[in-house]
């Protein structure tokens, strides 16, 4: 036993010596709205997002599982991309549940009416047990062990290209307006994440004008790793002008069984250049087998589901694994 017992452990301290060295994403089920945790190797942590409000807690309760099995007892910075119920509107359940350190976005809510004060009010209550963040694009939220960059915020745009980026966009040529959108929708705040050479880009409901506006005429952002399909994979969003400039390596869709997946939106994704593999945290009724990945590649293949999630795990170098929380499934992509 003796002989072996050095080698068992010096295995056991590289094995965790791997796992703290990756910035891990989490792609929490919230049926279709958003709540994306980042956990970086020194336990810094980001959420974007929180899902609905109501169904007992159900989304708040996801996160704070999410969380704790991330070795997490609070939330540094929870970033909110836009008032709407799909992503404000869990965040005040979470707030009365588990500690929040900063609650970062772009302003007040730029909608009114009854329901857009209700979700306003509600969130008034959670950030008054926090520090408060206002961000604009080219700002930094300051997560430990990531560099996270705000792109777009309030419906306005980063100023410069980030670093390597700022290539002239051939396809801004070809790109085809749609009715400006007045919703918060257009005002989501997209940031950038940065792990040494692997990068990631989360948009939120950014709609199809303004992400034009990203990338034209120069690619303000450039290449990525990963890339959060906008809009949950909805065709309000996601032109080819945008996705395709991107080159994600692999997407992945955070859409629910009845809500985002529009066939239009997966074939921009599965045509964009250099994608290697597309993952859903849903299987999407409406698209049918035609247009959904491949089930190995689905968190959540029932409409009444276990609220199953996907898990990206990144390595500095920029290689990056992709593990489906259903089925154990893991695929690796080696650094670029």
């Amino acid at each position: 036993m003796s002989i072996f017992r050095p080698f068992l452990v010096s295995v056991l301290c590289a094995a965790l010596a791997s796992a703290a060295s990756t910035l891990d994403i989490h792609f929490i089920d919230v049926e279709g709205g958003q709540a994306t945790l980042l956990v970086t190797p020194g336990g810094g942590s980001l959420l974007v997002d929180a899902g609905w409000p109501g169904f007992d807690g159900r989304d708040a309760n996801r996160i704070i599982a999410a969380a704790r099995k991330a070795g997490l007892k609070r939330i540094d910075y929870l970033m909110l991309t836009h008032y709407h119920r799909d992503h404000v509107g869990g965040v005040e359940q979470l707030a009365e549940k588990f500690p929040i350190g900063t609650f970062v976005d772009h302003g007040p809510n730029t909608e009114t009416g009854k329901s857009a004060e209700e979700l306003s009010a509600s969130y008034s209550r959670a950030v008054s047990k926090g520090k408060h963040l206002v961000v604009k694009p080219g700002d930094r939220i300051p997560l430990k062990g990531a560099e996270v960059r705000v792109v777009s915020a309030r419906g306005e745009k980063i100023g410069a290209p980030l670093k390597g980026a700022g290539q002239q966009n051939a396809l801004c040529s070809s790109a085809t307006q749609k009715a400006p959108d007045p919703s918060e929708n257009a005002r989501s705040t997209g940031i950038v994440v940065q792990f040494g050479k692997f990068r990631f880009v989360d948009i939120g409901d950014l709609t199809w004008n303004k992400e034009i506006d990203l990338v034209c005429p120069a690619n303000a952002i450039g290449k990525v790793d990963l890339y959060l399909t906008t809009h949950h994979g909805a065709d309000t969003s996601g032109p080819a002008t945008i996705v395709h400039a991107l080159q994600p390596r692999v997407a992945v869709m955070n859409n629910g069984a009845k809500k985002g997946g529009s066939p239009a939106a997966w074939q921009v994704v599965r045509s964009s250049p250099g994608l290697e593999d597309l993952w859903q945290v849903h299987y999407a009724i409406a698209g049918g087998k035609e247009n959904n990945t491949v089930e190995d590649q689905i968190a959540n293949v029932d409409e009444n589901c276990h609220g199953l999630g996907l898990t990206v795990s990144a390595q500095s170098s920029g290689e990056f694994r992709v593990t489906n929380q259903r089925n154990g499934k893991s695929k690796t992509y080696a650094a670029r």
